[in-house]
């Protein structure tokens, strides 16, 4: 800074001003001195960027640019050239170009580290395959970065890339044999890599599947290894314990067996209304699609019907779906009648409507179809099919889609019929009995056993699950289904006993791995068909 001294005589502020400089030089210089070995040090590393004789990885790097950061903002910026000189000013100036732009030299480090190791291995990768090994295999191989993805189609190689990375991390020096895993999802292939590799290097690389490298952890922790449930490597035998415990719950508790009632009458297919459709062609192929199959059996032609049609069934309230109207109708010009549903104890039919109420301005109310359907049509209709009740004296009971809409269609058909019916309800045996004739009992227990497995590799609580329902607006229909899983998987986990099966061990070894009672030896994990990874295998290789 300039600065002036009034009072002074020239002679005198000059000498002054020559000895604040002298000073101030000597301050920064004592300065660099006093963090010599430091900037040495990253002058020597960054240095070496120039002509890297290792791949620089983000790992290796991080720690010497957080030096750099901290040596910069602290010290080197603050220095002034006038002070330090020209040689030292350029000698220090890669630290501060290296903080401000890291990803510039370690781009520049990686390219020229992949080409000349891509020369010196050439030979080798010529011959480590029975073919020579593609441009694109070859950088995978040479590339090692803190976790690198090697994205590959069918038959396009992936299995020798990892056969001749093992390869290359070995000769090159990276790694000792026993520093490398290999995990693959089958044991078949896990055996394949393990002779290949054998066979191309001469050494011998632990090559294990994600179970059997779970079991061993735990029998070094523990010092033994826990039985294995049976059904672990059965999957008829764990279906059918799934099966076993669903039937035993819906016999034992009456809320496991209304919740699985519930989910077969109401929530085995996606509810959807004709109201959730612009078209009637689009609404007929969902219907298609979803085959709405009663528990009597027959296919319905909606979502509401297979809800009354269910509530029958299970009310024990014998019933006949779209029966011919029991009197003849002549000389109507329409298609003969088929009411909706007709009970066969006492002759009433049931007509299911499908409109909804709208409350207009002036107080009235006003029914609306579904967008596709001819609203005064469908009035009109509704009005013929009540007067043809009226002028045979048969009883007709109504329902409408506003029932569902205000979530009591059928509470309001439980009390329209009350003074006709008398109620005999079926015994939950021979419901689910009836379900497996049904074979829903199958694909059931499929999507329990499926969700149970996913449920214990992600380790997640009930909760998780209520929360992901509520995001994804799942609403009843999740509740539905975790109010049978729920106690399903507590007993399942009973039923475990002292036994564990491949969830827990995955889990209990990646837990082992993370509080450090397992030190893995290993420093290059390889992982075949990682696509197929679930988050409990994706914890324990970031554990290791």
């Amino acid at each position: 800074h300039r600065f002036m001294v009034r009072g002074v005589g020239h002679s005198k502020a000059d000498a002054f001003s020559r000895t604040v400089s002298a000073a101030w030089t000597r301050y920064n210089i004592e300065l660099l001195e006093k963090d010599a070995l430091r900037i040495n040090g990253l002058l020597s590393a960054i240095g070496e960027l120039r002509n890297p004789t290792h791949y620089p990885s983000a790992c290796l790097l991080m720690p010497m640019l957080a030096k750099a950061k901290i040596l910069d903002t602290t010290l080197l910026s603050k220095l002034r050239p006038e002070a330090i000189g020209t040689d030292q000013t350029r000698r220090i100036e890669p630290i501060s170009a290296f903080a401000k732009a890291p990803k510039r030299f370690r781009a520049q480090a990686i390219a020229r580290f992949v080409e000349t190791e891509l020369t010196y291995w050439h030979d080798f990768f010529d011959s480590v395959e029975s073919n020579p090994l593609t441009p694109e295999q070859r950088l995978a191989i040479v590339v090692d970065e803190d976790a690198t993805l090697v994205l590959a189609g069918a038959g396009s190689g992936k299995t020798s890339v990892i056969t001749a990375k093992a390869a290359y991390l070995m000769k090159a020096g990276i790694r000792k044999p026993e520093e490398i895993l290999l995990l693959a999802f089958a044991r078949g292939a896990a055996q394949e890599m393990s002779a290949r590799i054998e066979e191309r290097c001469g050494a011998p690389v632990e090559v294990k599947t994600f179970h059997a490298l779970a079991y061993h952890i735990i029998g070094v922790v523990d010092g033994s290894k826990p039985a294995l449930a049976p059904h672990a490597t059965d999957d008829v035998a764990f279906l059918a314990l799934i099966r076993k415990i669903l039937k035993d719950l819906v016999g034992a508790q009456p809320a496991v067996y209304r919740a699985t009632i519930d989910w077969f009458a109401q929530f085995f297919v996606v509810p959807q209304s004709p109201w959730d459709f612009k078209t009637r062609h689009t609404y007929y192929t969902y219907i298609e699609k979803q085959d709405l199959r009663t528990l009597q059996g027959e296919r319905v032609k909606s979502y509401e019907e297979l809800l009354i049609a269910n509530w029958l069934y299970e009310k024990g309230i014998a019933y006949a779906y779209e029966p011919l109207y029991e009197l003849p109708l002549k000389g109507t010009g329409r298609r003969i009648y088929t009411p909706d549903f007709r009970l066969t104890d006492s002759g009433i039919y049931i007509e299911h409507f499908g409109v909804r109420r709208k409350r207009m301005r002036d107080g009235t109310e006003h029914l609306m179809t579904a967008p596709y359907i001819d609203r005064d049509a469908y009035l009109a209709d509704m009005e013929w099919k009540r007067g043809v009740h009226a002028t045979h004296g048969t009883v007709l009971i109504e329902t409408f889609s506003y029932d569902r809409q205000e979530g009591r269609l059928l509470q309001a058909l439980e009390e329209k019929l009350a003074p006709h019916v008398t109620y005999n309800p079926r015994r939950p045996e021979t419901i689910f009995n009836r379900l497996i004739e049904l074979h829903r009992i199958d694909s059931f227990t499929r999507l329990l056993g499926t969700f149970l497995r996913k449920y214990k590799n992600g380790g997640y609580s009930i909760q998780d699950c209520e929360n992901k329902a509520r995001a994804l607006k799942a609403g009843r229909r999740a509740k539905a289904f975790l109010n049978i899983f729920e106690p399903l998987y507590q007993e399942y986990q009973k039923r475990l006993g002292e036994r564990i099966d491949f969830e827990d061990m995955i889990l209990r070894a990646a837990h082992y791995a993370e509080i450090g009672r397992y030190d893995s030896p290993f420093h290059h994990i390889l992982v075949d068909e990682f696509q197929d990874i679930s988050q409990s295998r994706a914890r324990l290789i970031k554990a290791l």
